[in-house]
């Protein structure tokens, strides 16, 4: 059974307690943990034992799960020196994970944009920039493989990993078990692809069905781009996206995330009627 959760940072409150009682009040099972939840940077220099096992505590008390940890930073940044920052601070994610209750470390397989690594730029097809991926990634797997985690990474359309036959390529060539694949029906179209969604979506579960350890829930309204809006209020066929991770077996996280707090009610009850059908 596939468990309903959400990106903590879709509440805005005082205190990290605070947020999860939210997330609790929306009848929700798991969550994605960003440190911003706890006043920090998403990706902080350095995190002591005792606030990861703090907010593993609170998550714990009101039966939730620690779905996730975010460990994103921009893979292929034009800028070696921001590639090694990012890597040194995702060691510190990868290091408090265990500490934070989850072995799963999210990641973004970047972008040559230097200012937004959600934005598509050019360069990202170009051989240099796959080179830049594979090479950083390949330390990350190595800390993944020190810290015991796994990591995800989601083909989206404006990142250099933008077809689920790239993602398939990326896991064929790095050859780790520890490396498995976040699925964003919503990220998954490119410019006139809107057409042939669920042809679009059966291969993608066609090529990574099993090695999906995370799928997120949210929706689009133009193909082109990611998909930036609450589930069940643009053009995704959840009938079809729910129905192929069912079908693969995927009984993990469900996160919501690109959304307002007061869509959150919403998409709740459009995902759980969704989900009862399956």
């Amino acid at each position: 059974m596939m468990q309903l959760g959400i990106h903590v940072g879709t509440f805005s409150r005082p205190t990290f307690d605070e947020i999860l009682d939210a997330v609790l009040e929306h009848g929700l099972e798991c969550v994605h943990f960003n440190f911003k939840a706890l006043g920090m940077p998403s990706m902080p220099e350095r995190v002591d034992e005792d606030t990861c096992r703090q907010a593993a505590e609170a998550v714990a008390r009101r039966g939730l799960q620690m779905g996730t940890v975010s460990g994103t930073f921009n893979m292929i940044h034009p800028d070696p020196a921001e590639r090694r920052n990012g890597l040194e601070r995702f060691e510190v994610i990868a290091r408090s994970a265990e500490l934070l209750g989850t072995k799963v470390v999210t990641l973004c397989t970047g972008t040559r944009d230097p200012h937004n690594m959600w934005q598509r730029d050019a360069d990202n097809d170009t051989p240099e920039a796959w080179a830049d991926l594979t090479a950083t990634l390949e330390k990350a797997l190595m800390l993944a493989e020190q810290y015991d985690v796994t990591l995800g990474v989601e083909p989206e359309v404006s990142n250099v990993v933008d077809t689920a036959a790239k993602a398939r390529r990326l896991l064929d060539e790095m050859g780790s078990p520890r490396l498995k694949i976040i699925m964003d029906g919503a990220n998954l179209f490119h410019g006139g692809e809107l057409a042939r969604m669920d042809e679009v979506l059966e291969r993608a579960f066609e090529l990574l069905g099993p090695d999906i350890v995370l799928a997120h829930a949210k929706d689009l309204d133009r193909d082109g781009e990611a998909g930036q809006i609450a589930a069940g209020k643009g053009l995704l066929n959840y009938d079809c996206y729910l129905g192929l991770l069912k079908k693969v077996g995927f009984e993990g996280p469900l996160i919501m995330h690109s959304l307002a707090e007061t869509e959150v009610a919403g998409s709740v009850r459009f995902l759980r009627e969704k989900l009862a059908r399956l």
